[in-house]
């Protein structure tokens, strides 16, 4: 019998390649979306608002695995105190939205799976942080610790819960790659300040793997870093993307006090050195497909993912 699935945030980079990997043949996937509510191939939509905290779900239904990803995009605007309320009230009030479905169903599903990011650590420097390691002070470690906290509490409705600090996410349809791959067609290869903050990357699809094999093994509970085996600086990535291409322009800095005047506070995320290491998924066989950052985004490039 086939598992129900519920996604939050399915609409988002990751949760489209989550969707695209999942076995059809094991889960019934349901995607919580504010506007469909029709059906797109082996994906169901349901509507729900998260500032109504209300899901539109029958009465009888009981989902065995939620997977909640939802939240605005951190790097979609210009840190306003506007948007920064929005950063941190779209996570909250999806963990509680959920919170209070469950708490209404009275259902308890075998697997609550939550995303936060490694933003919690704060800049670190060449400091090696794994899940042990404590959290930072600034807006995004302060927004990951109340994420954090809302998504514990939704997931105590489950049986088993797992929290995944997600590094910078490599895909050629989104994020700091696809940011990256955009100047190359010019010839010029970016990167910001000195180029020594370290960038812990991981292969989108290696990411999928990592929450795909947390719901499936009971061993799998508590904070999780979603990073790949070695971090690398934002030096040594651009020069891998340089290589990934075959590429022959120059790799040139960015000055951070440029990316300020642009970008105000939220610079700061840009230039922060976070150096994390997947130290409790490794402790639990987990093998990565893409450990090297050169080899990631030439496989990205390749198959356009």
């Amino acid at each position: 019998m086939k598992k129900k699935l519920i996604i939050a945030g399915g609409s988002g980079l990751l949760g489209r390649r989550l969707i695209e990997m999942l076995d059809k043949d094991k889960y019934d996937i349901y995607v919580l979306s504010r506007s469909k509510t029709d059906r797109e191939g082996a994906v169901s939509f349901v509507k729900w608002d998260t500032d109504k905290n209300y899901i539109e779900l029958p009465e009888e239904w009981r989902p065995d695995i939620i997977i909640n990803l939802a939240g605005a995009g951190i790097a979609d605007k210009r840190w306003s105190a506007d948007r920064k309320r929005i950063i941190l009230e779209s996570r909250v009030n999806s963990a509680r939205t959920l919170e209070i479905a469950l708490s209404e169903m009275n259902v308890k599903p075998q697997v609550f799976v939550s995303a936060s990011a490694i933003g919690y650590y704060g800049d670190r420097g060449e400091e090696i942080l794994t899940e042990e390691s404590t959290g930072g002070n600034a807006f995004l470690p302060e927004v990951c610790t109340v994420w954090e906290e809302a998504n514990v509490s939704s997931a105590s409705k489950a049986e088993r819960q797992v929290m995944f600090r997600i590094g910078i996410v490599l895909s050629t349809k989104g994020g700091a790659l696809a940011e990256i791959l955009k100047t190359t067609a010019t010839g010029v290869y970016g990167y910001f300040g000195d180029g020594s903050a370290y960038y812990s990357w991981i292969h989108i699809d290696d990411l999928c793997r990592m929450m795909i094999q947390s719901i499936e093994d009971e061993n799998y509970r508590g904070i999780y870093n979603g990073t790949a085996e070695n971090p690398v600086t934002i030096k040594e990535l651009v020069r891998d993307v340089k290589k990934a291409k075959r590429g022959i322009g120059p790799l040139l800095p960015v000055p951070a006090f440029i990316l300020k005047l642009a970008m105000g506070e939220m610079a700061s995320m840009l230039l922060a050195s976070m150096r994390v290491v997947p130290k409790k998924a490794l402790s639990q066989g987990f093998k990565f497909k893409f450990s090297k950052a050169q080899c990631a985004i030439e496989d990205l490039i390749e198959r356009k993912i």
